[in-house]
């Protein structure tokens, strides 16, 4: 038999969080076929791996990739960290459906201008996604502050019941269209005023679909505990999965508490679904909120619509330049984005390690000077963390990568090397991966990775995107609740 691939000589770790094994793998249409000594075996592409490690595609679980995956489908960015399948409408914010009656609300234009929300509902956005063919695969979410600002005519008060109702009903047609679940952004301006029971009512229709409710807490600040535990009474109360998004101790106030934190996650997860995301940075990233402007760490601009030219630049320095204060300067600068230094290395270690949390980038495309983490987040946990701190090894860096994001989201047949799965393979060198995108420069592909397949294709060889684009959109499959497992403290 000819095979379309053959990878030779590779250390497969597989993403199961075991130790990697050496064999040959041989991929056709699309999928893993052969997993082995495969001598005799024949193919149309061949390639040494020269004991490489060859591991499942990363899943980016959190990802404001919506509208770039059809308006820049090569994912760059992505694709050239060994990202083959990201999850969009994280933080309440979602392409679709949206019937936009102005600007795009705080956050969501951090997805693009009001030109960029083009699909009334959930399957116009599938469609596009399919006819972009993009170089990843697409999961997506259903954003609140989404359904929000198609049904309220002020997002700074709690929905009414004819609201509710009419939310329900396109959450509900999303979920039937391929949706995985309902995200919140309850900390945005646009979303705190939300009470409870309004994401409660919301998050019911979740339960006859078994999807997934993914949420960035109402506060990662002091409040963090008493957010977390809003989170799993929705949770409880939908009999959905629950995930945090980018779980963290902001603020300095805040510093410390990542055991307090872990512990409140592991008790809930000893009696419901539950599970976290988190990105390898102590620096947070989103649009300029005056109730984060602070000197008590360092906080960056990234953008401004009224003054472009501050892009780049620390908020204390342009303070000083206008003889005002943070937060007056703050206040012109908007709409904004900034980077925010409000996070303890330690908190961010101890978060990265716990076997419950995923790895998600949390990158802003959109940023015309973004955080790192859009193009080094996941060969900095292979590379920094894994390799130079120590933090955990490689099959469990790998693992919170692939096998346990894939099973969290219900991704069948992905997120693990294994016989029979699609081919979505990257190669890369243990040895000299790391990221080298930073917050000078962050726009820099990483090191290392030296082959990415999706969907059985070779679409990024050797530092270079070949155009070679076999994304699909992945649309749920089955209940999610039977990705998570009960914290058994292991």
């Amino acid at each position: 038999m000819l095979y379309d691939t053959l990878i030779r000589d590779a250390l497969v770790i597989d993403g199961s969080d075991t130790p990697g094994y050496h064999a040959d793998v041989a991929i056709r249409a699309g999928r893993i076929e052969r997993i082995g000594a495969l001598s005799d075996a024949q193919a149309i592409e061949e390639l040494d791996a020269a004991g490489r490690v060859l591991a499942p595609g990363f899943i980016d679980v959190h990802t404001h990739d919506d509208t770039v995956v059809i308006r820049q489908p090569h994912m760059l960015p992505k694709l050239s960290q060994g990202v083959t399948t990201v999850i969009v409408g994280n933080c309440g914010i979602s392409a679709a459906p949206v019937s936009l009656r102005g600007d795009p609300p705080d956050p969501m234009n951090l997805l693009g201008t009001a030109a960029a929300f083009c699909y009334p509902s959930f399957g116009d956005y599938r469609a596009a996604v399919e006819s972009a063919m993009p170089a990843v695969n697409v999961a997506a979410l259903v954003g609140h502050t989404a359904l929000r600002s198609n049904h309220l005519d002020d997002l700074l008060r709690t929905a009414s019941a004819q609201e509710i109702t009419a939310m329900r009903q396109q959450l509900r047609e999303s979920l039937q269209a391929g949706a995985l679940g309902l995200s919140t952004g309850l900390a945005y301006a646009n979303a705190f005023a939300a009470s409870t029971d309004e994401v409660m009512q919301l998050a019911e229709e979740l339960n006859a679909f078994g999807a997934v409710y993914t949420t960035h807490l109402r506060s990662e600040f002091e409040p963090v505990l008493q957010a977390m535990d809003e989170a799993f009474r929705i949770g409880r109360h939908a009999k959905s999965p629950v995930i945090i998004s980018h779980l963290k101790c902001a603020g300095a106030g805040n510093w410390g508490r990542s055991a307090q934190v872990l512990t409140a996650l592991e008790n809930a997860a000893a009696a419901h679904p539950v599970g976290c995301d988190c990105y390898p940075y102590a620096a947070s990233s989103s649009t300029l909120d005056l109730k984060q402007v602070t000197d008590a760490h360092p906080i960056t601009i990234t953008w401004s619509t009224p003054h472009p030219h501050m892009g780049g630049r620390d908020l204390a320095g342009i303070a000083a330049e206008w003889s005002v204060s943070l937060l007056e300067a703050a206040r012109r600068l908007q709409p904004a984005g900034a980077v925010y230094y409000g996070m303890d290395e330690d908190d961010v270690r101890r978060i990265l390690a716990h076997p419950l949390s995923m790895i998600g980038s949390d990158g802003l495309p959109e940023d015309p000077f973004p955080h790192p983490r859009l193009w080094g987040a996941f060969p900095r946990v292979l590379g920094h963390f894994c390799r130079d701190v120590g933090l955990f090894p490689l099959h469990t860096a790998v693992h919170k990568m692939t096998g346990l994001s894939a099973a969290r989201f219900g991704l069948k047949e992905r997120g693990v090397v294994g016989e029979g799965y699609w081919a979505d393979l990257v190669l890369f060198d243990p040895r000299t991966v790391r990221d080298v995108a930073d917050f000078n420069e962050p726009q820099r592909a990483a090191q290392g990775i030296d082959g990415v397949w999706v969907n059985g294709v070779l679409s990024y060889r050797q530092g270079q995107a070949n155009g070679r684009r076999q994304g699909r959109f992945l649309a749920r499959e089955g209940d999610l609740r039977q990705g998570f497992g009960p914290w058994n403290g292991v």
